[in-house]
């Protein structure tokens, strides 16, 4: 190894040891704008599902940040979250999109985060689980999951389309369906020991198409945890096929929770 790459390798190092800091946790000003955007996926998806949401911020002057959410299990959702919250630079928005959902009600603690916005997702309570969500509601037929032997569940391909992304072209939905990320069914079960929700404002899109849940679950979650509440035609995959009406209401989001956001 030459002089010149080791001293590059020293220094790349130095500066790890040293970033800590730099990345200690700032409490938000509220009274400054709420510029700052983070977009989590759900379950048997990835981050590139927002890119329409994306676009549309980035061009109302947004900074925009998208989590890669591992799967694994939902403390490894968190970290990879907190991870890119670590990055932002003052007040932020945190979107979670179905189990994406449960991932910011956990997170959203940060106090970076003034305001939290559900996409047909998920808002458990501290002490609960995301399995518990559904006691008392009817799941619907179109949405099945095949658990594999190693823990890991996909969505039936057969039922894909109707399940999750009734709303796009059948091209769509097959790259969807055999690109899906698979979920550590065990994550479901994980207690959370936050609720971010109690404490910092929230808004939910609720798609009313949306066959992974019943719709009186996604108006019973909304209404427990007090959020203002947008309703627009689409399936499950909102995320992607309205992405005009998410970022609607995540700019509202934030010039309600962090003063004029632009």
């Amino acid at each position: 190894m030459n002089t010149r790459i080791r001293n590059i390798i020293a220094a790349a190092a130095a500066a790890v040891i040293t970033a800590g800091p730099a990345h200690a946790q700032q409490p938000a000003d509220a009274s400054q704008p709420a510029k700052n955007v983070v977009l989590v996926h759900g379950a048997f998806a990835d981050g590139s599902g927002w890119r329409g949401v994306y676009d549309e911020l980035t061009a109302r002057g947004y900074n925009v940040s998208i989590v890669q959410n591992p799967l694994t299990s939902l403390a490894d959702d968190v970290a990879a979250t907190n991870r890119i919250l670590a990055r932002q630079d003052g007040p932020t928005i945190l979107v979670g999109h179905s189990w994406g959902g449960t991932v910011i009600t956990e997170a959203g603690v940060d106090e970076k985060v003034v305001g939290l916005v559900y996409v047909s997702a998920l808002s458990p309570d501290a002490g609960e689980t995301t399995a518990d969500q559904y006691t008392g509601f009817t799941t619907p037929p179109e949405f099945v999951i095949d658990a594999g032997a190693d823990g890991f569940g996909f969505l039936d391909l057969e039922k894909f389309k109707a399940a999750f992304a009734a709303d796009t072209t059948d091209a769509d939905a097959a790259f969807m369906r055999d690109s899906q990320v698979p979920i550590a069914m065990s994550s479901f079960g994980t207690t959370l020991e936050n609720a971010a929700w109690r404490s910092k404002p929230s808004w939910a899109v609720i798609a009313t198409d949306d066959k992974a849940f019943d719709q009186a679950m996604l108006q019973h979650m909304a209404e427990r945890i007090g959020a203002e509440v947008t309703e627009v035609a689409a399936s499950h995959a909102v995320f992607m096929t309205q992405p005009k009406v998410v970022a609607d209401v995540i700019d509202r989001a934030a010039q309600e929770a962090g003063g004029e956001a632009r």
